[in-house]
């Protein structure tokens, strides 16, 4: 059992990938960090201005992935499986050595990340985490599509809609609670695309590294990767993943209810840009009891809280 203090890794975590875009092999090295230094990436193929922090205000690009970016132009991309594997083991600081731009797609979810990262056990500190209070009803739309978040008595739902003109995705509808029940399908489901349009993702210089190992790909009715799909509800299971990675960006855990039909990373960097340009939407607590169960939930505690 862990408990509701700032967490790190006990020892080095090494991971070798290739980048989903550009196709370069990366390596990553997980390293422990001190109680409130937060998530920080550092780009060790370069000597100077190599820290990347990944925080909504440095959110450069979201298609496709979301990419990080510093004041002098360095950049991290497809941080979000990594960012979710973080955020859902209850890590808050730890220092991310990579020596390319791009994290590792490993098999296109965050199972592989979970796993290795648990090899390593997690390390407890002494010092409170904190987290995000949502107090009021904040709305982000792009059309037809539409997030939202409101606040929560004590937890962070994600209601999460999916609508897809192929008939094999379809419409999926899949919520969730994120610190109280069983995510293993959520963790575990990968990025996808339809067959037709990997010609004009690469044509645009992306997907370089993709295929059939770290992606499912869909053709008319049928999905082409041999082992089919890893659960009922993979497609949108994979953009809760994402939409969790995402939010992390906020640099600590949330108590919220989030709604989003047809959403992506363009309309959660959104959200939570508008969320926190108006103080009066949200608040940052800092939970002071200890010796209480982690992720993040201890129900009459939050329940104080909110």
């Amino acid at each position: 059992m862990s408990l509701l203090t700032q967490k790190t890794i006990k020892n080095e975590v090494k991971i070798q990938g290739v980048g989903l875009h550009s196709g370069k092999t990366v390596n990553l090295c997980l390293k422990s960090s001190e109680p409130n230094t937060g998530i920080i990436f550092k780009r060790i193929d370069l000597k100077n201005d190599n820290l990347v922090y990944p925080n909504f205000n440095n959110v450069s690009n979201t298609s496709l992935n979301t990419t990080i970016s510093n004041e002098y132009g360095v950049k991290v991309s497809t941080i979000e499986h990594l960012m979710g594997a973080l955020f859902g083991l209850g890590i808050d600081n730890l220092l991310i050595e990579i020596d390319n731009e791009e994290v590792p797609i490993l098999d296109g979810s965050a199972r592989e990340f979970i796993k290795k990262i648990l090899s390593s056990e997690i390390k407890t500190s002494n010092k409170p985490i904190k987290i995000i209070k949502i107090n009021k009803f904040v709305e982000f739309q792009d059309g037809e599509r539409l997030i939202s978040i409101e606040p929560s008595k004590a937890c962070l739902d994600i209601d999460f809609e999916l609508k897809y003109k192929n008939s094999l995705i379809g419409n999926q509808r899949n919520k969730i609670n994120v610190y109280e029940d069983d995510l293993s399908e959520v963790f575990d489901s990968r990025t996808f695309c339809l067959y037709e349009d990997i010609e004009a993702i690469k044509k645009i210089g992306l997907a370089k590294g993709g295929s059939l190992d770290n992606a499912i790909v869909v053709r008319d009715n049928k999905v082409l990767n041999k082992s089919g799909l890893r659960n009922s509800k993979e497609f949108v299971n994979h953009k809760i993943l994402d939409c969790i990675g995402d939010l992390f960006t906020s640099g600590y855990r949330i108590i919220g209810s989030i709604k989003c039909s047809q959403g992506g990373h363009y309309l959660t960097n959104q959200l939570l840009r508008k969320v926190f340009k108006n103080v009066e939407n949200f608040s940052i607590v800092e939970i002071q009891e200890r010796n209480l169960p982690h992720t993040i939930i201890n129900k009459s505690l939050l329940r104080s809280i909110a």
